[in-house]
């Protein structure tokens, strides 16, 4: 293995290439004036290897993962991206051969999201593989979409299936098993490589169409409550309306519990959001604009909490409410 100068040289500075704030990663530090008239979102966020991601996943995806986490933080406040700064704490073992490809990985999203490599730090452990990664983002300045804007009489909406991150780890770690191969791989697609919102988050705080907005990350559930706590008010959420993608539909059909379960398991990183409902007319054309089908799934109401509720309009008991931490 090459040691921590030249592997910064071969791998990481050329994901900071053409970005001036990086200052081509010879300095301890990044140097970066904000944009006119925005404020600066910062987030961020850890992975450890057998937590947050498989130790046999393929390595191009795992800095993927890691920067798509980070971006999906950034789309549940409306901004855009502008860099990030990343830790690497690789064990004793690792060979080069993962660092490239690794660096490959971050290079496609760099590409796709469209930024760069400000800086960061490279060392050794004796332990798992831990990856941090700080990303930073621009608003209109005094403008951001936040967890405490929601009011009673908003309705909730969706931006996609919830629940397909969580079934692709099932396969993944094989506690289920599905013949259909098309459907296998994209469900573990969504637990791999999960889509950051950014689009729709920047046109909701543009248009001023949300009134809160966070991103399911914890899990539906978990997170709902986020904003019930944050906002001072109680959502209810029909089950039945919480989105299924076809993957996961036939999965659901043979176990019908998973219905409930995918409610509480993280890692899909769609937006959960509230809007007045004088604005629900605008939800249509700017869903065909960005290709996307949110769905409304339940509404604001006076209280605490959240409501899981059944067909019958009754409330429901979910089994897992979300991911923790600790």
């Amino acid at each position: 293995m090459l040691g921590e100068f030249d592997l910064i040289a071969r791998y990481l500075r050329p994901l900071a290439a053409g970005e001036p704030a990086a200052l081509g990663l010879t300095d301890d530090a990044a140097v970066m004036t904000p944009p006119p008239g925005q404020d600066l979102v910062l987030a961020a966020d850890a992975m450890v290897s057998g937590l947050h991601f498989l130790p046999d996943d393929p390595v191009e995806t795992v800095g993927r993962k890691l920067l798509r986490v980070n971006l999906s933080d950034l789309a549940a406040m409306g901004a855009r991206p502008l860099g990030y700064l990343m830790t690497l704490t690789l064990p004793a073992g690792l060979d080069e051969a993962w660092l490239a490809a690794y660096s490959a990985g971050l290079a496609a999203d760099q590409e796709a999201f469209g930024l760069s490599l400000l800086g960061g730090d490279i060392t050794r452990t004796d332990g798992p593989l831990t990856l941090s990664l700080t990303i930073l983002g621009a608003v209109p300045s005094g403008r951001r979409l936040t967890r405490g804007g929601a009011r009673p009489g908003d309705r909730l909406y969706l931006s996609g299936p919830i629940g397909d991150a969580g079934l692709g780890l099932a396969l993944l770690q094989g506690r289920l098993t599905l013949d259909d191969a098309e459907a296998r791989d994209a469900l573990i697609a969504r637990y791999r490589l999960p889509p950051p919102r950014l689009a729709l988050g920047q046109a909701l705080l543009a248009e001023g169409l949300a009134s809160a907005a966070i991103d399911v990350s914890d899990g539906l559930l978990a997170d709902a409550g986020h904003i019930a706590e944050t906002s001072g008010c109680r959502l209810e959420i029909e089950a039945s309306r919480v989105p299924l993608s076809v993957a996961a539909s036939s999965l659901v059909a043979a176990e019908p519990e998973r219905a409930l379960q995918r409610l509480g398991a993280g890692d899909d990183y769609e937006l959960l959001f509230s809007m007045p409902e004088a604005a629900e007319s605008k939800i249509a054309a700017l869903a065909a604009r960005l290709d996307l089908s949110p769905s409304g799934i339940g509404r604001v109401v006076e209280g605490e909490g959240v409501t899981l509720l059944g067909e019958d309009g009754g409330p429901l008991s979910a089994s897992q409410v979300g991911w923790t931490h600790f």
